[in-house]
């Protein structure tokens, strides 16, 4: 998102669990378009609220997954956000061979992008 809005708007990364490296197929596939993963770190919702992100502040919740979604619609008991689930390709655990591999995460980051222009427009002027 930052890549194509810039800080036209808030974005925080967030997930169900914080546990997990970034996945390094993620970090190559991102590289290619110019978007640097390889120092991001996974925080979950919970962590957020104890950095002290005011979910409160936030409109929107992307969710990429089911799990991600059942938590972000149990934030909306407390907090007026805007759920909305974007059903995409997990590619863990697809491809046999590097290449293979590699296709199946450019597959998922081109779904995102696709998702992030049809929801929020084509990318601004940098």
């Amino acid at each position: 998102m930052k890549k194509f809005h810039g800080h036209a708007a808030y974005v925080q990364s967030a997930g169900v669990k914080n546990d997990m490296e970034i996945d390094s197929f993620a970090v190559a596939v991102c590289h290619e378009i110019g978007v640097e993963l390889a120092r991001h770190r996974s925080r979950s919702f919970e962590e957020m609220k104890q950095w002290g992100d005011d979910l409160s502040g936030f409109d929107l919740i992307v969710a990429l997954s089911p799990a991600s979604q059942r938590m972000a619609l149990e934030f909306t008991r407390y907090f007026h956000l805007e759920v909305e689930y974007w059903p995409i390709l997990d590619p863990t655990g697809l491809g046999e061979t590097r290449e293979a591999k590699l296709a199946s995460y450019r597959q998922t980051r081109d779904q995102i992008i696709a998702r992030i222009e049809a929801r929020f427009g084509p990318p601004s002027a940098a």
